[in-house]
């Protein structure tokens, strides 16, 4: 367990596990769900996103390994890699769940670990698998980043309150927090002797606040079943929404043919009725 982060070996990751890379120099991580069989599901922009944005983690133009490296719905940012092209030349680090807080205040950089507890492999796998297909949303670095996914696809918790302007990502977090740290100890100046003890405030504030940020300490989360993600977080419809929709039409298709011919057949009865007493006068 090193205190940066938990560096692997390839031999040791298995289906289910949250990875990550760290890239330009530890300035930021890239992370992804290993779905076994050398591929990795992760979260980035979609195909057709502004290309005056920032993409951090640009997507692999090709692949002589996998031919199906890269695969990406049009309208998605869910993307299915080999691990090859998913770390880019970059080493391999595993996060962490169920840590204990001590463990959690203890890591220098947020996003390496948290304190949720992780769902079954086969579940974990199940969720990347199905947003492959439908999706995650739009990309925000704060909000909704590929940190966010994988922490979604290892515990199905998801914030209730979108207003805050943070995902679950302990990422997105120290970056907010340490600013924010640093501002919030300033009247504290006067109270600790000198720059050591002013640094000393300032880091127990930051870690205060990644602690409260995180996805197995905020109150704000809730369970949420990977089909109804989408329904939920009022995104675009997924696949098996749309074959729902379908069926009902189809459904009320029927019923409403089942009517016309009730109706008709009523009528029948009644032209035979009228034939009848016809015939009788």
């Amino acid at each position: 367990m090193g205190i940066l982060s938990q560096r692997v070996e390839r031999s040791e990751i298995k289906a289910g596990d949250h990875i990550y890379t760290w890239r330009a120099v530890f300035t930021y991580s890239h992370h992804g769900i290993y779905v076994g069989g050398s591929k990795v599901v992760h979260f980035t922009r979609k195909k057709d996103s502004d290309p005056s944005n920032l993409n951090p983690d640009p997507l692999p133009s090709s692949c002589p390994t996998f031919p199906d490296c890269g695969f990406q719905r049009p309208d998605s940012g869910v993307i299915l890699t080999c691990l090859d092209c998913f770390l880019n030349k970059g080493s391999l680090y595993q996060f962490e769940y169920g840590v204990h807080p001590s463990v959690f205040l203890a890591k220098l950089r947020g996003g390496t670990c948290t304190i949720a507890q992780a769902d079954p492999p086969e579940t974990v796998v199940h969720r990347a698998m199905y947003l492959l297909q439908n999706g995650f949303g739009n990309y925000d670095v704060f909000e909704n980043n590929c940190e966010d996914f994988a922490i979604y696809c290892k515990t199905g918790l998801l914030p209730l309150d979108d207003d805050q302007g943070i995902g679950r990502s302990g990422q997105a977090s120290a970056v907010v927090g340490m600013p924010l740290a640093a501002l919030l100890s300033t009247p504290f100046k006067l109270l600790v002797g000198g720059p050591v003890g002013m640094a000393t405030v300032t880091a127990g504030m930051y870690c205060a606040g990644r602690y409260i940020t995180d996805v197995g300490v905020r109150k704000d989360v809730m369970k949420v079943e990977v089909e109804h993600l989408a329904a939920h977080l009022g995104w675009r419809e997924s696949g098996v929404e749309r074959d729902l929709i379908d069926l009902g039409e189809d459904e009320e298709a029927v019923e409403n043919e089942v009517v016309v011919l009730e109706e008709e057949e009523q009528l029948d009865e009644e032209e035979e009725n009228r034939r009848k007493k016809r015939r009788i006068i």
